[in-house]
């Protein structure tokens, strides 16, 4: 049997294997390495390509220092980032805005600090930011913005009008942000959307076709005649009249839903009662009527002719926020609202809403621009 003849290597083939075995374990222990540094930063909120950033510019101890920081994460994937500005970049909260990092250097060079920087980014979205940093450094930043619902894109408005008419920040903030610095019935905004939370007044209208769409009739044991309203604020009376009801107390709606068309007439017919200024003051024009809405009730007693006399309206005062309604047009809200005290007048609002209105005595515009109108 023929033996089998071993190949053997040469020394220098076997030095040079040597040397790229060796090579490949260290580049192994580097990778291996690495990805524990990365590991380290991404287990903490960190992405891979900002942890990269990160152990490449020698950051990590400064980083791992701060923990998890989105305002961090985003400097570091940018290519804003500003070493000179690491810092403040740790100290920023962090806001959803694609010019975030770009923005904040704007601001800092601006010689905002990183607590105006915080006021300015919480108060608009990035296109609101964006231009907001190409103006020189403002004065007055906190007299307004220290309210929750003031918007940047308005910091000129709010200058100017508080300038000119002497009010104070909060009326000038809420005023401005519903539009109502301007002339009402004509600098007007058309709302189009239907839901529980609209707001139609002399500043926001209707347009003629506008009706609720869950638009339904009223069963006649809770109204003096044939009424239409929202299906959603008709199920909410009925919850408040059962209640009301549980304690002999009779409530009734007397009006609802009001077409554009019919509250033309409506206005037509006072208008040749009592002349043009009794309409201006006491009637909303057409587009204007909380009863188009079909979400708004003047609502009556069973056992009193005068509402404002009755045991109903002592219980509606105490009660009606518990069912998603609200007083809408109260003596003190006159100002704001700009109707007269209509105490037979409710408007369904929801629960949130009506509980957070009766607990603070605030009308709904204050709430709408509160809590309502953020974008």
């Amino acid at each position: 049997m023929a033996k089998v003849k071993r190949l053997k290597l040469k020394s220098s083939v076997v030095n040079v294997l040597k040397i790229i075995g060796i090579i490949l374990i260290l580049c192994l222990a580097v990778f291996i390495f690495y990805r524990s540094q990365i590991k380290s930063l991404t287990s903490i909120g960190y992405s891979e390509k900002a942890s990269n950033e990160i152990l490449f510019s020698m950051k990590k101890d400064y980083v791992l220092s701060k923990g998890e920081n989105k305002t961090l994460n985003a400097a570091f994937e940018s290519s804003d980032y500003k070493e000179e500005y690491l810092d403040n970049y740790s100290k920023i909260n962090y806001h959803e805005h694609k010019n975030i990092i770009k923005n904040i250097n704007t601001l800092i060079k601006r010689g905002y600090s990183n607590n105006h920087i915080n006021i300015i980014l919480s108060h608009g979205n990035d296109s609101d930011v964006t231009e907001f940093a190409k103006k020189d450094k403002v004065k007055y930043l906190e007299e307004f913005y220290y309210l929750d619902y003031a918007k940047l894109r308005y910091y000129d408005k709010y200058v100017e009008y508080s300038t000119t008419t002497g009010e104070d920040e909060e009326t000038t903030v809420l005023y401005i942000n519903l539009g109502m610095d301007g002339e009402a019935y004509k600098d007007v905004e058309i709302v189009d959307e239907f839901s529980h939370t609209m707001l139609v007044n002399k500043y926001k209208k209707l347009e003629e076709d506008f009706e609720p769409y869950d638009l339904s009739d009223i069963p006649e044991e809770y109204a003096s005649s044939e009424l239409q309203a929202s299906k959603m604020a008709i199920d909410a009376f009925i919850e408040m009249y059962n209640a009301a009801k549980r304690e002999d107390l009779g409530l009734v709606i007397n009006s609802a839903y009001r077409s554009y068309q019919t509250q033309v007439e409506l206005c037509d017919e006072y208008r040749d009662l009592y002349g043009q200024s009794y309409v201006d003051r006491y009637v909303a024009y057409p587009g204007h009527s909380e009863h188009q809405t079909g979400l708004a009730f003047d609502i009556g007693s069973t056992s009193s002719r005068v509402f404002v006399d009755s045991e109903e309206y002592k219980w509606v005062i105490d009660n009606a926020h518990k069912y998603g309604f609200i007083l809408r047009f109260t003596t003190k809200g006159q100002s704001i609202t700009g109707f007269r005290n209509e105490p037979w007048h409710v408007r369904f609002v929801g629960k949130t809403a009506s509980e957070y209105i009766y607990k603070h005595k605030i009308t709904y515009e204050e709430y709408y621009a509160m809590f309502v109108d953020l974008d």
